[in-house]
């Protein structure tokens, strides 16, 4: 099945494509991307505006939806006491963090989606946007700043230093 569904992407797909698509992944993110872009011989700016417009694409509908998502798994009855109590303590949690600490907050998530480690980037760092309350106004810029600082690391790691260190794909 997986070779099956590599080989239709192989066959039907462009690389850069593909690329943009795995950028739009949770956990693979930009990282993925042009990694996979190094890999697939894409060009370094085409792989670039590929991955970065992949990864960001998510984040509004993160941002303006998944506190929707949450309340509605709140009234149900699997989910529904641990959603509302997740909720509530993180609407709490989050007013008082923004209020003590508004830019530190706002630098926090930059440098958190930044960082090209798994478990950061810009699936998370909009879902912890999303659960502190900040609105889209104000967590979009710095979430769009972290994806391109990650994209310059990640444009060093993918493409620049293998050649450095004499490996070609």
């Amino acid at each position: 099945m997986l070779q099956a569904f590599i080989d239709f992407f192989t066959r039907y797909v462009p690389p850069w494509l593909t690329c943009f698509f795995i950028s739009m992944l949770p956990v693979l993110e930009l990282r993925g991307g042009l990694i996979t872009a190094s890999l697939l011989g894409v060009p370094w700016v085409q792989a670039t505006f590929a991955c970065v417009l992949g990864n960001i694409l998510p984040v509004p509908v993160i941002l303006l939806f998944v506190r929707k998502a949450l309340s509605l798994l709140g009234e149900t009855r699997t989910f529904g006491r641990v959603a509302s109590h997740f909720e509530q303590k993180a609407l709490h949690k989050g007013a008082e963090l923004l209020e003590k600490y508004p830019h530190r907050i706002l630098f926090g998530l930059f440098a958190f989606v930044a960082i090209p480690l798994p478990m950061t980037g810009a699936w998370t760092g909009s879902l912890i946007a999303a659960f502190l309350g900040l609105p889209l106004k104000r967590s979009f810029p710095p979430i769009a700043l972290g994806v391109l600082c990650a994209a310059c690391i990640m444009l060093l790691l993918a493409y620049a230093f293998p050649s450095m260190m004499g490996f070609h794909v």
